[in-house]
């Protein structure tokens, strides 16, 4: 008899085979899980307010209102870097969003759901979910979803990034300073991987998000790496920044 097929190492690989088709990132969420709409937005700090991806019009309108009017579940979930449950947002909220809360009295919902898009000490956006009719998620459905939203904050960084106008390396020196950049960065990556114990993979795409958010070149973010001027270790939710 023939395994049943994970559904969310399945949505994890369909995600990545979404690179350059962002705006279909909430196929693989909806196919996966137990919810009616769903939508991937950024927002905040390193990225400006955009959706990326949204499953209907009621999805594309929660991340409207939620943008409009700067409070909702998105916002507290990037906020706090963890998921927002509620189950029951119209009879039994959790939280209080007064003028969320009162624009969603008509909307046909039952559950909202939002998680974190965060990749390092990045915060980038979320992805929000909505059912219906009144949903609880089970704490391996948060889990597993949690784990979805590593894969999208990976793919929503690098479009960010792939769709800039600017070059990331922005090397105008000698072929011989180009290479010592790329020891550079390299060294640089393993320091970040030490700090936030990430993969290789994902610690240059924080110093490339970083470099990208602040519109400076990787080798000048490496330099500064290597010589401990910029950390990306964690203190209180915040990265220790930049020490002139």
């Amino acid at each position: 008899m023939t395994p049943m097929p994970d559904l969310f190492a399945v949505a994890a690989d369909a995600l990545n085979a979404l690179t350059g088709q962002e705006a279909r990132l909430y196929e693989p969420l909806l196919a996966a899980l137990p919810v009616d709409g769903a939508s991937v937005s950024t927002f905040g700090d390193i990225l400006a307010a955009e959706k990326i991806s949204a499953s209907d019009a009621q999805s594309f309108r929660l991340d409207e209102l939620q943008f409009d009017l700067g409070e909702g579940p998105c916002w507290d979930a990037l906020q706090t870097a963890a998921p927002v449950l509620e189950p029951d947002i119209r009879k039994r909220p959790n939280r209080t969003w007064p003028a969320f809360s009162e624009a969603i009295l008509a909307d046909d919902l039952g559950a909202v759901f939002a998680f974190p898009l965060i990749l390092g000490p990045l915060r980038i956006g979320a992805i929000d979910l909505y059912t219906n009719r009144p949903y609880r998620l089970s704490s391996q459905s948060v889990q597993q979803i949690s784990s979805l939203a590593t894969v999208v904050s990976r793919l929503v960084l690098s479009r960010a990034i792939r769709l800039s106008h600017t070059e990331i390396e922005n090397e105008t020196d000698s072929a011989t300073r180009q290479k010592f950049s790329r020891r550079e960065i390299h060294q640089a990556t393993g320091m970040v991987l030490a700090q936030l114990r990430i993969p290789a993979a994902d610690a240059l795409l924080v110093m490339q998000g970083h470099a990208f958010a602040a519109g400076r070149s990787m080798a000048e973010i490496a330099a500064e790496i290597i010589d401990r001027r910029l950390s990306f270790a964690v203190i209180e939710s915040q990265i220790e920044g930049s020490h002139d």
